[in-house]
C-alpha cells in the first residue's frame, strides 16, 4: 500500500464512524485511519437509520480521508465510494467488473450497494472542516453484508431485501478472509479519492451511470421535507445531483435526507 494508511483492527466497538470523528474533533487525525471491527454494536446508517451487523456475516469499517477540496467541494463522494467498493470487491473475489455488473451488483443513488435489487451494502459519510485553513476530513462509513442474507433479512423489516457477498460466488468457492477483502477495499479506496481529490466528481460521472440500478425507471423520492416526487430516473450530473424527468422537464435532487425507491 503506497499511502500513509493507518490500518486498526478491533474486537468491538460501538461504531467505527463514531470512533474517527471523536478524534477528527480532537484534532488528533494525521494521517488516512481505516478502522475494522468484527462487532459493532450501535452502528449508523443514513438519517439516523440503524445498520444491523451480525458478526461474521457483515463487514463494518470506516475510513477517514483528509481532503484538499473545502466540503461543499465533496459532492458526489458517496457515489465515487460505490464504484471505489465495486473495483475493491472485485479484485478481492478475482472477478472482472463485467462479471459483477452480470450478476446483478448495481449501484443505487446516492448511497447503496445492491444485488438483484437486495441490499448488499451501504455507505455512510460524515466529517467536515473544522477552519478554513485546514483539510477537509471525512469519515467513510462501509457495511457489507457477506453471507447468511436470509439470517440478516429476518432481522429486519418486511420490506427490505438482503444480499450477500457469497453469492456472487460459487458454491465451490469460499469468499476470502475479511482483512484480505478490507485491504484490497482500501487498495481501491487509495485510487479513487485520489483521483476524486484531484478532479472532482465530473471525472467519475459517466462510470457511475453505467452502474446506475434505476437508469429510466419509473422512481419516487420521499423524505426531503415535501410531498413524495415522481418521475423517470435519467441518471446524475457532474456534481452527483440526481437527474429526475417529470412532465418532460429535468429537475435535479441533491443527496440528502431522501429515499430513492422504484414506483410500485
Amino acid at each position: 500500500m503506497s499511502w500513509n494508511c493507518i490500518l486498526e483492527r478491533v474486537t468491538e466497538t460501538k461504531s467505527t464512524n463514531d470512533d474517527l470523528l471523536t478524534r477528527w474533533r480532537a484534532g488528533e487525525l494525521i494521517d488516512p485511519v481505516a478502522r475494522i471491527t468484527q462487532i459493532q454494536t450501535a452502528g449508523k446508517g443514513r438519517v439516523g437509520r440503524v445498520w444491523i451487523s451480525n458478526p461474521q456475516d457483515t463487514m463494518c469499517f470506516s475510513l477517514a480521508f483528509p481532503f484538499d477540496r473545502r466540503p461543499g467541494e465533496l459532492s458526489g463522494l458517496s457515489l465515487v465510494i460505490g464504484l471505489a467498493v465495486i473495483s475493491g470487491i472485485a479484485a478481492a473475489l478475482r472477478l472482472s467488473e463485467s462479471d459483477l455488473y452480470a450478476q446483478g451488483l448495481r449501484l443505487k443513488w446516492p448511497n447503496d450497494l445492491l444485488l438483484n435489487n437486495a441490499k448488499l451494502g451501504g455507505i455512510l459519510i460524515e466529517g467536515g472542516q473544522t477552519n478554513p485553513s485546514a483539510p477537509t476530513w471525512m469519515i467513510i462509513g462501509v457495511g457489507i453484508n457477506l453471507r447468511n442474507a436470509s439470517d440478516i433479512e429476518k432481522s429486519l423489516d418486511d420490506t427490505v431485501k438482503v444480499g450477500a457477498l457469497d453469492q456472487l460466488i460459487s458454491d465451490t468457492v469460499e469468499l476470502p478472509e475479511t482483512d484480505y477483502l478490507w485491504l484490497k477495499l482500501i487498495e481501491s479506496f487509495e485510487k479513487y479519492l485520489t483521483e476524486f481529490n484531484h478532479h472532482g466528481f465530473n471525472h467519475f460521472q459517466h462510470a457511475w451511470k453505467r452502474w446506475d440500478a434505476f437508469q429510466g425507471q419509473a422512481v419516487c423520492i420521499s423524505g426531503a421535507g415535501t410531498e413524495a416526487i415522481h418521475g423517470y430516473c435519467e441518471g446524475v450530473n457532474h456534481t452527483g445531483a440526481l437527474l429526475l424527468k417529470q412532465d418532460g422537464k429535468i429537475i435535479t435532487v441533491h443527496a440528502g435526507d431522501v429515499s430513492l425507491r422504484v414506483q410500485s
